[in-house]
């Protein structure tokens, strides 16, 4: 049987164990089927927030302010009920890493697969990496536990499958 843990370690202070199947509930965990794409048309936060704050003050002039939805709480909850049971999904692998302190002078990471396949990337597209752990609505028992995605998604349909392992070296 397949262990469905993977392992953060070498030139760290704190070697992790993590158990991907948990973090179906994390609110920190993204959408696999939109993410790359939402990265691709993103505005600066800033603006973002701006633009927000103002339509939202436009409209509350204009219109007044929204009353509370008393009966609407239950819709929701299926959606996103809905949205878990089907949905795919990654976690930023970044504070993950953060928190396994890397030591001085790391600057690449071995992405170690099952089979003992290797893949050195830098420390920085590890941070920006993404890893998925779920397809569909079901954990990755195939080729997982965890596929590993570059942030900017330029392995979006070919991604490191079957990882195991994340191993940080000094360059």
């Amino acid at each position: 049987m397949q262990e469905f843990v993977f392992f953060i370690e070498g030139e760290v202070g704190h070697p992790l164990t993590i158990d991907p199947t948990v973090w179906i509930f994390d609110e920190r965990k993204v959408d696999l089927d939109t993410y790359f794409e939402e990265i691709k048309t993103k505005e600066d936060e800033e603006t973002a927030y701006k633009k927000a704050i103002s339509a939202q003050w436009d409209k509350e002039i204009t219109e007044g302010s929204a009353p509370p939805r008393p009966n609407s709480n239950g819709n929701e909850i299926r959606y996103e009920k809905q949205k878990l049971i089907n949905g795919s999904f990654g976690m930023p692998l970044k504070p993950f890493l953060i928190n396994a302190e890397p030591l001085k002078g790391v600057a690449n990471v071995e992405i170690t697969e099952e089979n003992g396949t290797q893949h050195v990337v830098t420390l920085a597209d590890a941070l920006a990496g993404i890893v998925g752990f779920s397809h569909k609505g079901q954990p990755l028992r195939e080729d997982g536990p965890i596929h590993f995605y570059f942030g900017d998604g330029s392995n979006q349909t070919s991604p490191i499958k079957n990882v195991c392992k994340f191993t940080l070296q000094k360059g």
